[in-house]
């Protein structure tokens, strides 16, 4: 197989996961939407982003589905016309029509967004099954480097549009065209690798142990796994979604956005790093020791002044990071690679409630924290509590029983 086959599709992938990265940031838009409509209440605004993250995972259990029957390529144009469609319904919410933005970036962006978000990771790790963690982790790395990319762009717009509780619509709009062009583009470039006769025949063992969706239903290490992901995530998400708005009420309002671009920054080399590690370490011992570094970094966020924050910030997206990366790849492990796309969308419904479990959490804690950011700590402990209940449910997890 040619090099530049290969190369083709990865890269394709990276650029469309770029381009999602944009729809992680919601901390840039969080306190101006949450001004502008929802009349201060942080926990409605935040529900945008949950409902994002939990659609994402109903979309890429129906993207996945849709792949194996039609194609990567066509489901991906799909999801990205969902996606921009969705921001552009978005950018006419009012505290009027608030709805628009729950539909709009919510509903349809996470559907948008899960079509195009398991489809190519699928993809990328068919092209490279020797490297799974390392292709996983560069592919959803891109994810959270799209952060570090285009949150000055965001935040450069908001202000060209007119500065925060007035410019997101506008913003919206031009990142609407943004997702419809890049994923339109690269879909052009997916597809599965050519299958040979030498891989037919030496594979057979392979498509014998992969597991459908039904067959996955049945076995008790996807509760398990899907379990620890919701508790997993709970911690980094919190963070995601309200790191701006910790870093100004901890007086570090001028340099607030540093925040985001740390946690983007650190999420997407988590992603990629921890990937590696796991090819070597494991998926199960590194997702143990990514629950253990979250835990003790949630607990250690009240304490936190001045610019530790950011640290700490840095260090909670790193191992949030890592979670993004493995989670795939134990998938692919547990139940093999034929069914991956639709599998792996089945276990990010773990995610998609701890998405909303972990936006509600914080948002409510926020709203009672107003400016004294103490207040906001319950919210931390119990994300640190949901982590150590997920390092005894992996520690449950059995080896894959099939043999390879």
């Amino acid at each position: 197989m040619k090099a530049s086959q290969r190369t083709g599709p990865i890269v394709a992938s990276i650029a469309i996961q770029l381009c999602l990265g944009i729809a992680y940031i919601w901390s840039v838009f969080q306190t101006g939407i949450a001004n502008s409509i929802f009349n201060g209440d942080n926990a409605a605004a935040s529900l945008t982003f949950s409902l994002l993250l939990a659609t994402l995972t109903v979309g890429s259990v129906i993207g996945g589905k849709l792949a194996a029957k039609f194609s990567t390529r066509t489901i991906v144009i799909i999801g990205g016309v969902i996606l921009s469609a969705g921001f552009f319904l978005a950018s006419f919410a009012t505290a009027n029509v608030p709805w628009l933005l729950w539909v709009g970036y919510g509903v349809m962006g996470g559907t948008g967004m899960g079509f195009t978000y398991s489809t190519t990771i699928a993809c990328a790790q068919k092209w490279f099954p020797e490297k799974k963690g390392f292709v996983t982790g560069l592919i959803v790395a891109a994810l959270g480097f799209g952060g570090v990319v285009f949150t000055p762009i965001i935040e450069s717009l908001i202000q060209t549009f007119g500065g925060p509780e007035v410019g997101e619509p506008n913003t919206f709009i031009v990142l609407s065209g943004i997702f419809l062009v890049v994923c339109t583009v690269g879909a052009l470039f997916l597809k599965n690798p050519p299958q040979t006769e030498s891989q037919d025949a030496s594979s057979v063992s392979v498509q014998d142990d992969s597991l459908s969706p039904g067959q996955v239903l049945k076995d008790p290490r996807f509760y398990i796994i899907t379990l620890s992901l919701m508790l997993a995530c709970m911690g980094g998400l919190m963070m995601i979604g309200f790191a701006k708005p910790i870093a100004v009420a901890k007086g570090l309002g001028e340099t607030a956005t540093i925040g985001v671009l740390v946690i983007s920054m650190c999420n997407s080399l988590g992603r990629l790093c921890w990937g590696m590690i796991s090819d070597k370490l494991g998926r199960k011992r590194t997702i143990i020791v990514l629950l253990i570094g979250s835990a003790v970094l949630s607990v250690l966020v009240s304490g936190a002044n001045g610019y530790v924050i950011y640290v700490l910030i840095g260090l909670i997206g790193f191992f949030y990071g890592g979670f993004l990366s493995n989670f795939p790849s134990l998938t692919a492990d547990l139940f093999g690679a034929k069914h991956m796309a639709t599998n792996y969308g089945m276990v990010l419904l773990g995610f998609g409630l701890g998405a909303v479990a972990s936006s509600y959490i914080a948002g409510y804690y926020k709203n009672v924290a107003a400016q004294d950011i103490t207040l906001m700590s319950p919210a931390f402990f119990i994300a640190a509590g949901c982590a150590c209940v997920g390092i005894l449910l992996m520690l449950l997890l059995k080896k894959k029983e099939a043999k390879q």
